[in-house]
């Protein structure tokens, strides 16, 4: 299986005042294309830093991250741009969708920033939107969508650059039981597509509908382990 992301000794410090905080300790991780991977952690663990890193919003105090061999750790800020653009999706907790935009032009936006040409941003915003169940929703504004299908216009943004890492912090914190249930469900149905799944939670249940769990402890790995059994009772 081919890797995707390598950290090699990630060290990530910041400084308040005269304080210096150990965000993450010599973070060494390797995932594969297409695995599907929960980062868990309490609050203050890292994980969140973590995320940050993987997905190009920051970059190291010191350490290497290799993205499609690529050593992302030293490159500028428009560099991280094309690169958050072109390889990454990413879903947020807060969803993270313009108020005055329908859910069509929400999609749209990030081949907005790529230059593609309107007619083609269309088709492909139009055909993520029906892969994630919302067709009857394309022209609702985020207000007129329930919590779970804003999430899916969100998934469906994370989407339609085709990415190769989706990225998904608390993607199912502001949702209840039910909705989560089902937006874990598209999440399985995206990873069976052949994206790399990278989950960020607090929750055990979310966590276990991934195939590797890594749990972090005060910036350092605690644990990562393969989860031989994704839970299958909330995929019922």
């Amino acid at each position: 299986m081919e890797n995707i992301i390598r950290l090699e000794k990630i060290v990530k410090n910041y400084k308040i005042g005269k304080i210096i905080v150990e965000a993450l300790r010599s973070v060494s991780l390797d995932i594969n294309s297409n695995e599907y991977v929960a980062i868990m952690g309490p609050s203050g663990s890292g994980k969140s830093t973590l995320m940050n890193l993987i997905g190009c919003l920051d970059t190291p105090t010191s350490g290497n991250y290799i993205l499609n061999n690529q050593d992302v750790s030293k490159m500028d800020d428009n560099q991280l741009a094309d690169i958050r653009n072109n390889e990454i999706g990413f879903v947020f907790q807060t969803f993270n969708l313009l108020p005055r935009y329908n859910a069509l032009e929400n999609v749209m936006l990030p081949l907005i920033y790529a230059g593609v040409p309107k007619s083609e941003r269309i088709k492909r915003a139009e055909e993520v939107i029906e892969s994630v169940g919302l067709s009857d929703r394309i022209e609702h504004k985020p207000n007129e969508l329930s919590g779970g299908q804003r999430q899916r216009v969100a998934l469906a943004r994370a989407l339609v650059n085709h990415p190769s890492i989706i990225l998904a912090d608390e993607p199912t914190g502001n949702l209840d039981s039910k909705t989560s249930i089902d937006i874990m469900n598209v999440f399985d149905e995206i990873h069976s597509h052949g994206n790399t799944m990278i989950l960020v939670t607090h929750e055990e249940d979310i966590a276990r509908r991934a195939r590797r769990i890594v749990k972090l402890f005060d910036g350092e790995v605690e644990s990562d382990v393969l989860n031989e059994e994704p839970a299958e009772e909330e995929k019922k």
